[in-house]
Formats: structure tokens, sequence, C-alpha cells
């Protein structure tokens, strides 16, 4: 539920349940039922959570056969970024060799850039120009040179498909082609991107994509990891001591998170199209507004696409820390590029992998945008917002005299 007289523009922190989700937990809640069990009640659960596994499959092109649930993006991006992620070709008996380098782009999620299973020594980070995009002639020369170094080696490249700051999008396909072409596999977090842009993990050419419920309105603590094909194998799953999931992770399954991911992945697809349309247009009138209150104010990755629902901008002689509050206070609920848990600000990697003047990103705020947002949400933050120029271009007149 979102308060009333509050604009919440923070949903790539996370969006709000969908009310049909809530109804669909609800409803999970009271089966009574284990999904491993063969009795009656069992094979409801079981039904019930294969329908949701279908539902998450069609959001990203995918089979449902294919789909791995785990605790979040976070699990799901720790437990495939393993040195024992391998393509076994169809069969029984995995003949690639375990990666020995994972390239990962400079401007990941923490859990991609620290969450990984590799040794220290054995990771990368793939250069990103000033708009945040990955450099994909680097991307080539550094596989080109890494199997010529090591024959019958195999690397594992990570490149998000959207960054959850500036919502910049990735050539998730022309990444996923190099890679190939060098006999690496290629893993994509959609987590940001997932409900947002349209996804399709054939064209895509991914091995393997991440996702999470709590960014497309459904519940938090569930995800899933997706497979292209069924030939991928792990050497050493985390998640060890029973045979669900088809033996990726052991554990009685979270049904009801389970039903709420599958109730939220088809309310985000068949909202999609006009969706997506609506929010650019949201976010074009955040802009618009934003350069109306001060001209030098920088939008994050504006020349590149992006998101529809995302906005990453800082206006010279702003502090993030200050910012947040002061708007909090007045009804509006951001983000600053990066929070750690503690809720202090501190300096976004992104912005620095983007070559952005430190001076500037420590202003940098992230709005956005989601099934909740309308007008008055866009309006409220702009008049907070520009009030808080106008009182740092008063202190400024004032220094200045």
């Amino acid at each position: 539920m979102v308060t009333a007289g509050r604009a919440y523009l923070d949903h790539n922190a996370t969006t709000p349940a969908r009310p049909e989700v809530v109804e669909a937990v609800a409803h999970a809640l009271a089966l009574p039922g284990n999904p491993s069990s063969v009795h009656g009640e069992g094979r409801a659960a079981r039904g019930a959570m294969e329908r949701a596994r279908e539902q998450v499959a069609t959001l990203v092109g995918a089979k449902a056969s294919n789909v791995v649930f785990t605790s979040g993006g976070t699990e799901a991006n720790v437990t495939v970024l393993s040195p024992g992620l391998m393509d076994c070709d169809g069969g029984r008996d995995c003949v690639r060799t375990p990666a020995s380098l994972l390239l990962h782009s400079a401007t990941e999620h923490a859990c991609v850039r620290e969450g990984h299973r590799f040794p220290a020594g054995a990771v990368e980070a793939i250069p990103v120009d000033e708009n945040g995009v990955v450099d994909l002639g680097w991307l080539d020369e550094r596989l080109a040179r890494f199997v010529t170094e090591n024959p019958g080696a195999r690397a594992l490249v990570s490149i998000h498909l959207a960054n959850n700051e500036t919502g910049v999008i990735q050539p998730v396909a022309e990444a996923a082609a190099i890679a190939h072409r060098h006999g690496a596999l290629l893993h994509s977090d959609a987590v940001q991107a997932a409900g947002k842009i349209d996804i399709d993990i054939m064209a895509l050419g991914a091995d393997v994509l991440t996702l999470s419920a709590h960014k497309i309105g459904g519940p938090k603590g569930i995800g899933a990891i997706v497979f292209r094909t069924g030939a991928l194998e792990l050497a050493d799953k985390p998640m060890r001591g029973g045979g669900q999931e088809r033996g990726w992770r052991a554990g009685t399954e979270n049904l009801a998170g389970i039903i709420g991911f599958g109730a939220a992945a088809d309310i985000a697809r068949e909202a999609l199209a006009t969706e997506a349309g609506r929010l650019g247009g949201l976010r074009e009138r955040l802009e618009a507004g934003l350069l109306a209150l001060s001209p030098e104010t920088a939008i994050f990755g504006s020349s590149v696409p992006r998101l529809p629902n995302t906005s990453a901008f800082a206006t010279p002689g702003l502090k993030a820390e200050t910012l947040l509050i002061r708007l909090d206070l007045a009804g509006a609920a951001l983000s600053s590029g990066s929070a750690c848990s503690s809720g202090k600000v501190k300096r976004s990697h992104v912005l620095d992998a983007m070559k952005i003047d430190p001076a500037m990103s420590a202003g940098a705020l992230r709005a956005s945008l989601g099934w909740t947002t309308c007008e008055a949400d866009i309006d409220l933050f702009l008049a907070a917002y520009g009030k808080l120029v106008a009182a740092s271009t008063d202190r400024g007149t004032r220094a200045a005299a």
C-alpha cells in the first residue's frame, strides 16, 4: 500500500505488491500440502507451483522446465556465478572445463561484483563508456587473448540487461554472440529489466538469466534462475540436501512466494506494452521538469536506450544525502545512486565507472517509477526539488555577494 500524500519513486528498490498478487499469496498460504508430497493436497500444491513456473518462464520466453526458484535475485546470481557452471551439451556427462575466468561489467550490482564464487585473481571488470554501456571491443579482445593463452580453458561473462541506477540497457545479445564465439558462457542479471522491456531469452542468446519477484510487483524473498536450454549443470550447488527444483536448490519450496511471483509475472507481461509507454511519458515529464528547474542538471545515460521508468540525475551544488532526507520530509521517496545496508549514502561505483565528476556524482539521485506512479507524484517531487534548488541558488548568491 502506497501512503496517501506521498510520492513513491523508488520502484527499482522494490515495487509495491499488486493487489492481485496479495490475493494470490493469501490463497497459496491456505494450501495445506507440501509440493513434494504424493497425496492429493501435495499434488494440488505442486500443480499451483508448476503453473507459476510456466508464468515466470513465459515472461522471458523460456521453457518452464528451465526455471529454478530461489530466495531472490541475489541467491540466483550467487548460485550461477561459479566456476562449476558447465555446459553439458544435453548429455549426462559434462564435457566442458569449469570456468577459470569471470568477466563482469564494471556497473554490476554488488551481488555480482562481490557475491560470485570465483577466486579474486580470476575476476576482471569489463569497462563501460561515459554512458555506462559495456565496451564490446574490450570483451572480444580479452576473451580472444584468454583462449589463446589458456588453450582448452573457458570463461564466464556476466552483463546485466539493464542497470539498476541509471536504467541503461546493455547490448546483451551482441555480448552473448562474442562470448559464444570464444567458447564462453554468458549470464545476464535481468532483475531490473523484467516487466519493463520485452525479454526473450532465446533472442538474447544468454545462457542463463536471473530474476526477482519484488521488482515486478510480486512478493519479496523469491527469485528465479532461468536457463536458455537444459544443457547447463552446476558442480557446486550451494543448497544441497534434497531433490527440489531438479536438484538445483534443496529445501521445501516457498509456495506462497512462487505463486505470487507467477501472478506478478502474468500481470507484468500483459501490461508491458501500455506500461512502458505510460512510464516513459512520466519520466519525460520528470526530466523536463528537472531541466526547467536547473539547466545544469545532468541526466545520466540519457543519450542511450534506458528503461522507461528510470532516471538518474544530479544538480550541481546539491548533495544526495541532504536531498534524500529533505525530499522524504516533503513526501517524496527516492534513492541515491547507491545505498549501503546502514542507510548511509556512498559514492556510486556505477557513476565512477562512467567517469562522472565526483563532485557531480555526490549529488546523484535515482527516481524509478512503477505501476502506482501518476502525474501527481511527479509534480509533488518537482515542487519539493524545486524548493531545494532555489534554496541552493540563494545560498550561492549570498556567498558570492
